[in-house]
């Protein structure tokens, strides 16, 4: 049977494959989700659940025999969020499927929603850092930007740890808890990697090159994020999507619904994304391949994150 000559019916069993296929896709390099972990919803709009300092307040719980509890609001209802509907088609001409026939074990259907994933996902990772990168959606208080002998690349004058427990202090302050993400560019891991200061607390490490791990280690935090993902313009010029900033962030490490404190999450509709039935298409005599994905990054715990701009030159 050749893919010209699949039917309704047939295509129906290939349908949910792919879709089991595609919503376990990560793309590599790509750390968004770090920052905005995924987690599903059943409507295409409502409102963000935001975190105040409630937990963090101290309540006189003292209550006489009798008397109603005390009672406070978990989260808050914030800005309204709507689902983007995002898609792509790939089309796969009739003469890569002949080419493709004679060298077993190609399945043009899987490479199709492959390349259809890879430009989603890089969509996705450029909307979150975007977010993640925007000063705007700091505080003062949450937001430093570096020049000068301060940036990281000036080994002989700047102090990544300082800076780093500074940015740590700030969120304990605010919220109670130390972050447990850090996000660096693959710019700022360059640099850091050859800083005098880091390397003088490994230098009895058995590694003696400094890793992400023990990035996280000398830095006290749960995980070391290295944002590597680059995106070309129709001009072919190329942008590091994160940068030259540094991100630190409270982020729940295995959030099953919304309703835990983090500092941002991907909103997606349940099921997604969804792998479309392919269809022919006789005007350009190929199989067409598209993949839906309702979705949008949302800061949900802003006080839980904080920006360091321009960390090297």
């Amino acid at each position: 049977m050749t893919v010209q000559n699949l039917n309704l019916a047939q295509s129906r069993v290939i349908d949910p494959i792919l879709t089991t296929v595609v919503q376990g896709y990560v793309l590599p390099g790509n750390i968004g989700m770090g920052l905005f972990p995924r987690v599903p919803v059943q409507t295409s709009g409502g409102q963000i659940l935001e975190f105040g300092k409630e937990a963090f307040r101290l309540y006189n719980t003292r209550r006489a025999p009798g008397t109603a509890y005390k009672r406070i609001t978990f989260g808050y209802l914030g800005k309204p969020f709507a689902l983007e509907n995002h898609g792509i088609e790939v089309l796969v001409p009739r003469e890569q499927l002949r080419d493709a026939s004679i060298v077993p074990g190609i399945d043009v259907a899987s490479r199709a929603i492959n390349l259809n994933m890879r430009v989603s996902e890089l969509q996705l990772e450029y909307q979150q850092a975007s977010i993640a990168r925007n000063a705007a959606n700091y505080a003062s208080t949450n937001k430093v930007t570096l020049s000068g002998t301060s940036q990281w690349s000036d080994y002989a004058n700047s102090d990544p740890i300082s800076d780093v427990n500074d940015a740590k202090e700030a969120i304990r302050q605010q919220t109670g808890i130390y972050p447990n993400v850090f996000e660096i560019s693959a710019t700022v891991f360059r640099q850091l990697k050859e800083h005098p200061r880091l390397l003088d607390k490994i230098k009895y490490t058995q590694k003696g090159v400094l890793t992400s791990d023990l990035l996280a280690s000398v830095f006290e935090v749960d995980t070391v994020l290295i944002g590597k993902a680059i995106a070309t313009d129709d001009t072919n010029v190329s942008t590091d999507l994160w940068g030259k900033d540094a991100i630190l962030a409270y982020v729940p490490p295995e959030p099953s619904t919304n309703e835990e404190p983090s500092f941002g999450y991907t909103y997606a509709m349940e099921g997604n994304p969804l792998v479309e039935l392919p269809y022919w298409e006789n005007a350009t005599k190929a199989w067409v391949y598209g993949v839906g994905y309702e979705r949008v990054a949302v800061l949900s715990g802003i006080s839980s994150g904080f920006l360091i701009q321009n960390a090297v030159a």
